[in-house]
């Protein structure tokens, strides 16, 4: 009698396990919305502080993780990292935290790396929202889309000041900031940025997009002279939803309210 009260006992924990578990996985594989925020060139993870604290106020899962070789991983900074690391480090975050209908957003720089993401791992991902970036094309690298002068530029001062390894990191003003409290925060945490990342050019296996949903925000008060040709692209696109700020070119940190209000109309 005992013998099979206690293997009762143990066939109902056993289904209990099982169904948990997959309860468990179940949940990792909602129909909620996740962002993932990818920051471009300079930066880290840090620059989505106020936007990430918005959106999760209401309620919405939120992941900004820091590309190898800059912000708190700056440390990690060697000649191996390249293009295909940054679209490894999104890809990696996704697949292992076993994320679903992902709204992927790259701003500047990282719209190379999340057009590789998306050539990817496109069962993922929800849609693609470039804010204010570079839209490369297979075979293109972010140095290519520079005018011939800036790529000079950009190769000269990475050599001058650590024979190639990394490219200085300018002042946040250059990046559209005015206030002089966002100036100084931005400036404490911007790091040079792996050369490499900027010349290896984007492989494209599939069509740009990948088939996902496309979505351009410009910031255009002011904008960087390299990124108005995909702002023009985009909003005269019927394959685009095009939208503007009326900020700088780091629109997460000088107009981080409308921002967050505009990326939660995309769930």
């Amino acid at each position: 009698m005992k013998t099979n009260i206690v293997k009762s006992i143990s066939y109902y924990l056993l289904v209990l396990f099982f169904v948990g578990n997959t309860i468990s996985s179940d949940a990792q594989n909602t129909q909620q919305p996740v962002f993932v925020l990818v920051h471009g060139a300079w930066h880290g993870g840090w620059c989505w502080e106020k936007v990430s604290e918005k959106l999760r106020a209401e309620g919405d899962l939120v992941y900004t993780p820091t590309l190898s070789g800059l912000g708190e991983n700056k440390n990690m900074l060697d000649s191996t990292i390249n293009l295909d690391t940054h679209i490894a480090d999104i890809v990696n975050l996704i697949v292992n935290q076993n994320l679903h209908h992902v709204i992927l957003v790259g701003h500047s720089y990282a719209g190379v790396v999340i057009s590789g993401v998306a050539d990817r791992i496109p069962e993922r991902l929800e849609k693609l929202v470039y804010l204010d970036a570079m839209l490369a094309e297979n075979g293109q690298s972010a140095l290519s889309l520079n005018l011939q002068k800036d790529q000079g530029y950009f190769t000269k001062t990475a050599i001058d000041f650590d024979q190639g390894l990394s490219v200085p990191a300018p002042s946040s003003e250059s990046f559209g900031l005015t206030d002089s409290i966002d100036i100084k925060w931005a400036n404490g945490r911007l790091t040079s940025h792996p050369y490499r990342t900027f010349t290896e050019p984007l492989v494209l296996k599939h069509p740009f997009g990948n088939h996902l949903p496309l979505i351009y925000i410009a910031c255009r008060n002011p904008e960087l002279a390299v990124l108005e040709q995909f702002a023009e692209r985009t909003k005269k696109s019927k394959t685009w939803k095009y939208y503007e700020l009326k900020t700088g070119h780091d629109a997460m940190i000088s107009m981080p309210a409308e921002l967050s209000l505009l990326l939660s109309t995309f769930k």
